[in-house]
């Protein structure tokens, strides 16, 4: 039902439409269209059969010669409507993509493995590689001791004989206190590798269990797990 003040309104558009519009919209597809629009409100404050330039963004409803709405137009978005339905728009594609990418890991997991044993291997397996990578980092420092203990020794012995130390010696015992450094950070680096793919794993079988027991496909988990380690990952460092 329309408001009395609308009626009113279309009544009088009916009574004062000039002739020609009048027998003009009798021609045409849209015959005894009338068209009201709104201010901001979202309240009727005129009709007729065009609307004014300054209400072209805001709502506007059609009606037939009888009086009843057959369209009705929503407001234009404003700016700040408009960024926040863009917002909106960005976040559901994250969201689906997200979810397309947790469907391709769950396949991935379910392609690659039949049992938890089979996880537990390849998770003993990439381990091992690592470890074998920390044997020979640790030979490696283990070297670099010996080197760094004899040009110290050299050090001291210039010093304790009231010598300068030679700058080759120095340069040495520098060269050989800072590959040192770096020898230790690698090892320290596959230390943390070892710690992420045993929580990579674990990740991986309790994900692997909850598809197993009919966990829906595509929903992410609440420690979603990383597919699994491929050799380039496993490279020394």
């Amino acid at each position: 039902m329309h408001s009395p003040r609308l009626m009113l309104l279309i009544l009088a558009l009916a009574v004062t439409l000039p002739v020609g519009v009048a027998h003009a919209q009798t021609k045409g597809a849209g015959a005894g269209k009338i068209v009201c629009w709104k201010d901001k409100s979202g309240k009727v404050v005129g009709c007729g059969d065009k609307v004014p330039p300054e209400y072209q963004d805001n709502a506007v409803d059609e009606l037939n010669k009888q009086g009843v709405t057959v369209k009705q137009s929503e407001p234009a978005l404003t700016p700040e409507q408009k960024k926040t339905q863009q917002a909106e728009l960005e976040r559901k594609k994250a969201e689906d993509q997200l979810k397309a990418e947790q469907r391709r890991r769950d396949k991935a997991l379910l392609d690659t493995y039949t049992t938890e044993k089979e996880i537990d291997l390849k998770r003993s397996r990439d381990i091992q590689l690592v470890e074998s990578n920390i044997e020979v980092l640790q030979t490696n420092l283990k070297n670099a001791n010996v080197r760094q203990a004899d040009s110290s020794a050299r050090i001291e012995q210039h010093t304790k004989n009231k010598q300068p130390v030679p700058p080759a010696v120095q340069d040495e015992f520098d060269r050989i206190q800072s590959d040192k450094a770096k020898i230790e950070n690698q090892i320290a680096r596959k230390r943390k590798d070892i710690a992420a793919l045993n929580q990579q794993y674990d990740d991986q079988k309790k994900r692997f269990n909850e598809l197993k027991s009919g966990g829906a496909a595509g929903t992410a988990p609440a420690s979603a797990g990383k597919g699994p380690m491929t050799s380039a990952d496993q490279r020394p460092r």
